[in-house]
């Protein structure tokens, strides 16, 4: 059961689990949150979430290139 979850987590961007370690709240109950919140207002959250994904890809991608490595060179 471990390792469907952590793969499920890995492969939805871990937006939950990185303001869950910003916030230090359990990444469970931001889940929860975004789940609840879905239903209630038909969707809008999900578009916040796919926000910070996008946003977080950027990240990784600009600091990546924003120290280049020995073998990049």
């Amino acid at each position: 059961m471990h390792k469907i979850r952590y793969f499920v987590e890995k492969q939805a961007f871990g937006v939950c689990t990185l303001l869950g370690e910003k916030m230090n709240i359990s990444a469970s109950s931001i889940r929860l949150y975004f789940i609840y919140t879905s239903f209630l207002t038909l969707g809008s959250p999900v578009i916040l979430y796919l926000i910070l994904a996008f946003w977080m890809e950027m990240n990784k991608h600009l600091r990546r290139h924003a120290h280049p490595t020995i073998w990049e060179l």
